[in-house]
């Protein structure tokens, strides 16, 4: 099956309004792709702001509560993401488990929250170095998968980012990770059927114009979440380019 490519940005505790000319860049190069979609999930002070300079290109949120509103001071409802202009958002992402303690119970409930309210989600699973060097990542990950997905897998995507591999320089070879994604992909269809075929499953970690070609070329990769190299539009465009081929 051909899965349409989606290449999305997290701009993570980085940008400020005079990031938003990166913004627009990125954008125009988007609109010259159309056949690649292309995302950025940008800090909340952000949102609107780059909604309006950014044209069409998707803008989306890093995080969302799973409560509609209530007592959670410093936290973001979907209502408000997309009363800010976002049409999606990251669950789950690494640093969110690690650093906030967010077990799989909190993502599959912020992607249900998330789901319901129309955003698009991008959940994201990953092991650990420790679990990597054990020899049980891909156990490791299809049950941190199972246990946070969704029941809804309409606008989902997953993104495998092995944490060893954020913002290290380093890369999973592509054998790791075609086993990987081949191993999600038979969960994604065991859980959901033939919408499970259809959901892109993106890699996630140090990826960068050097090597998008490559990773792109691994059996179901169907985009990626980009870290640091999506805060310029030099570095981003690139792999956007990349991933027409």
């Amino acid at each position: 099956m051909v899965r349409r490519r989606l290449i999305a940005g997290n701009w993570k505790m980085n940008g400020t309004q005079a990031a938003l000319g990166e913004v627009t860049e990125i954008a125009r190069a988007a609109d010259a792709h159309p056949g690649v979609d292309v995302a950025l999930c940008l800090p909340a002070t952000l949102i609107g702001r780059a909604v309006e300079a950014a044209g069409g290109l998707m803008i989306g949120g890093q995080d969302v509560h799973a409560s509609p509103n209530g007592a959670h001071t410093g936290c973001i409802s979907a209502a408000m993401l997309i009363d800010a202009g976002a049409s999606l958002t990251i669950v789950g992402h690494s640093e969110r488990r690690h650093d906030q303690h967010e077990s799989d119970a909190d993502v599959r409930a912020k992607a249900q929250a998330a789901l319901a309210e129309g955003l698009h989600v991008i959940l994201c699973v990953g092991e650990s170095d420790d679990v990597r060097s054990s020899g049980a990542a891909v156990a490791h990950v299809v049950d941190q998968l199972d246990a946070s997905l969704p029941d809804d897998p309409s606008r989902l995507s997953i993104a495998y980012e092995p944490i060893w591999a954020i913002g290290t320089g380093k890369v999973a070879g592509v054998a790791d990770i075609a086993e990987m994604h081949a191993a999600l992909r038979e969960r994604l269809v065991a859980t959901y059927g033939e919408a499970g075929q259809g959901m892109r499953i993106l890699y996630g970690g140090s990826v960068k114009a050097s090597n998008a070609v490559e990773i792109f070329a691994v059996p179901d990769v169907d985009g990626a979440l980009v870290g640091g190299a999506s805060l310029t539009a030099a570095d981003f465009v690139p792999i956007i380019e990349a991933a027409v081929g």
